[in-house]
């Protein structure tokens, strides 16, 4: 509400349904705020509908500009026109729904249009909104699903919608709107330009800085975003199953477990802005239950609660909702995973190591230069839970089947399957050598091999082999300077990219990497890596 009182206010909202519309709106509404205009895909301007949402403030925009200069001139000139007039605008800077359930990569057309609109006119200060909306269960579940598994996607259309209102007799739980810290747009050009002030700039200004400004304010929002994230019933429940092999949990074990998790977090919050449940583990359990997520088996010795069918796959979107809360922590705990003993020292130098690809990918809050307190906050926080046990030199992991290593372990797991596709790229990138595979080639072996490994080894995740994680990863190993591309477009490396395979195997287990190299050995025919077999 101060926000909205200071300038022209931007809610950039995450987008996770096409129920995100109507449901801000609607919150800003009872809240006494004046409801934006929001930016609409031009597939939702159907006949009749479109006229609706265009009164509801809607206006649609074309999901590309390219060559079309006079379609681009006039729509930048309409939003330049809201700007300056003071108006709350609101669009998602993901550009499309998420479909797993993370922060998607943003695309930064609307906020470039917004910053040159700014440069040209600065006198009323435009302050950006980051909001979070966190599902219980969302309308588009089963189409997601469908989607990920290579389905193509329906286009909208008023049958289909329709069609889909039966669907609103089902109960779809509850929705969190959270709203993160407001931030103005001339922090971020006063980083990157403090002089930019003094410019003066028409609507084809294109100064140098401008790229690396809409960056920086496209990752600020994203980071936004998930610092406003809300925990709930559902997604805890769906965090702590999934870590499981076979997806089925006692009961109690699985209370304690929910509890226990979302007590570290409380202990050491992400962020300000995040939100628990209400409650305890065993009503969370319960309402899972209700909302037909999860299966109940009872059993003489305690009930067994697990997940079954397209469930198990479903829950996984509800998972990534919260995995940047818990990155962190179970980066921390999957160093000892596999390690009886290992020196704080050479966590907080792996987690370090690790971490600018976590980063990029889940939009964690910390820079690279202010991690390690970070990690040794977590590291104190998991020591006085008893999930590390300090030791003269070192730090060790709890007593082989006590509740703490059985916690431990669930903790770790969370983020391994992101660190297994890392090693999928690496395992790839190391048997081509350097030199003999360009980056798309990379991107493309990657994500057949980790579709294979996903059915061979029921990783239950179609995002476990989606493209654009591995392009992104890619895309760091060159910003970290791992790789180079060469002037034929091939990768080339040095020694680090061997020490990174090196230290693969503190993090990943035998088994799992042996996994990985024979599949990419049946799969592309390569030879294997002498020293990391021997290893495994």
């Amino acid at each position: 509400k101060q926000a909205a009182q200071q300038g022209s206010v931007i809610y950039v909202p995450c987008h996770r349904s096409h129920i995100d519309y109507l449901l801000l709106s609607y919150v800003l509404f009872n809240n006494g705020l004046v409801v934006p205009h929001i930016a609409a895909g031009i597939n939702l301007n159907m006949p009749v509908v479109g006229a609706v949402l265009r009164r509801g403030g809607a206006f649609f925009m074309r999901r590309s500009f390219k060559n079309n200069q006079l379609y681009a001139a006039v729509f930048n000139e309409y939003m330049h026109s809201m700007h300056t007039r003071g108006y709350p605008v609101e669009y998602f800077v993901e550009g499309g729904r998420s479909r797993t359930g993370r922060t998607l990569q943003p695309r930064v057309g609307m906020l470039l249009m917004t910053v040159k609109s700014y440069l040209r006119d600065s006198r009323k200060p435009v302050i950006f909104v980051p909001v979070y909306v966190g599902y219980e269960k969302i309308v588009e579940a089963r189409s997601y699903l469908g989607e990920l598994k290579g389905k193509k996607k329906k286009k909208e259309n008023v049958l289909t919608l329709f069609k889909s209102l039966k669907k609103l007799r089902s109960s779809f739980g509850l929705v969190n709107v959270n709203f993160g810290k407001p931030f103005h747009l001339s922090e971020t050009l006063n980083n990157i330009q403090p002089d930019w002030q003094t410019g003066s700039y028409s609507i084809d200004s294109k100064p140098a800085w401008l790229p690396e400004a809409v960056n920086q304010l496209s990752e600020k929002v994203a980071v936004g975003i998930n610092n406003a994230a809300a925990i709930n019933p559902v997604n805890m429940v769906a965090t702590i199953l999934l870590t499981t092999p076979r997806l089925a949990m006692d009961e109690r074990l699985l209370a304690e477990h929910c509890e226990r998790v979302t007590g570290l977090l409380k202990q050491n919050p992400y962020s300000e802005q995040m939100t628990f449940p209400l409650g305890q583990g065993q009503d969370w359990i319960n309402y899972a239950e209700k909302m037909r997520l999860t299966t109940r088996q009872q059993q003489t010795l305690g009930d067994i609660i697990s997940l079954q069918g397209t469930n198990a796959i479903l829950l996984t979107y509800y998972r990534n909702n919260i995995l940047h809360l818990l990155a962190m922590p179970s980066l921390v705990a999957s160093m000892c995973q596999n390690n009886s003993r290992m020196s704080r020292q050479k966590i907080i130098w792996l987690v370090k190591t690790i971490y600018p690809y976590i980063k990029s990918e889940l939009f964690l809050r910390w820079e690279k230069d202010d991690i390690v307190p970070v990690i040794d906050s977590w590291i104190e926080t998991l020591c006085k839970n008893g999930l590390l046990i300090k030791g003269k030199d070192a730090l060790h992991r709890p007593i082989a089947g006590s509740r703490n290593a059985v916690l431990l372990h669930a903790l770790a797991r969370i983020i391994i399957p992101t660190l297994e596709r890392y090693y999928i790229a690496i395992a790839i990138l190391r048997r081509s050598g350097s030199g003999q595979i360009s980056a798309t080639e990379l991107e493309s072996s990657s994500t057949q091999m980790a579709e294979r490994m996903s059915i061979l080894h029921g990783l239950n995740a179609p995002e476990f082999f989606d493209k654009t994680l591995f392009r992104n990863f890619i895309n760091n190993l060159r910003k970290e300077s791992i790789i180079e591309v060469n002037d034929e477009g091939q990768i080339t490396y040095g020694p680090n990219m061997d020490r990174i395979g090196e230290d693969a195997r503190l993090v990943l287990n035998a088994e799992l990497r042996q996994s990985i190299l024979q599949v990419a050995i049946d799969a592309e025919n390569i030879k294997p890596d002498v020293t990391d077999s021997k290893a495994a």
